[in-house]
């Protein structure tokens, strides 16, 4: 585990009607203040990477199908390291990442898959910090 990194399980309450997907509390582990909350749909096989946030800290659940997040932490070199999760129904839970560590993730979802962030600050281009996928060695096959 990457260090300030936290993976908190989720409930999800079961109904007649439908399920109740926790996300946050105000009393949550990983809480760092709220700023803004956005969804970002991820089409399967689609990777987003690699992009770093100087001050933001990042919540994010996925309450519909399947993604592989893979963080990558450079902030002691030379001992940087990778951290990957799966977060699904099934695996459902909070994956809080802290400022300063690249993030990248992919849809694995045979649909879209649709992941929710609840961030301590409002977005700002300038606080982020973005690479291409290849200037992070990391294989993305899907084994």
């Amino acid at each position: 585990m990457i260090k300030d990194v936290v993976v908190t399980k989720l409930d999800i309450i079961e109904t007649l009607g439908g399920d109740v997907m926790h996300a946050m509390k105000e009393s949550s582990v990983g809480y760092a203040g709220f700023g803004e909350v956005y969804f970002s749909q991820v089409n399967k096989g689609a990777i987003k990477a690699w992009k770093r946030h100087k001050k933001m800290t990042l919540n994010l659940v996925v309450p519909v199908g399947e993604i592989r997040f893979v963080l990558f932490d450079d902030r002691e070199v030379p001992n940087t390291q990778f951290q990957e999760i799966i977060i699904s129904k099934s695996n459902y839970c909070r994956f809080t990442v802290p400022p300063m560590i690249w993030m990248g993730f992919q849809g694995l979802s045979d649909d879209r898959a649709m992941l929710l962030n609840i961030a301590n600050i409002e977005h700002n281009l300038h606080e982020v910090d973005r690479k291409e996928i290849d200037e992070i060695n990391y294989d993305w096959t899907i084994s």
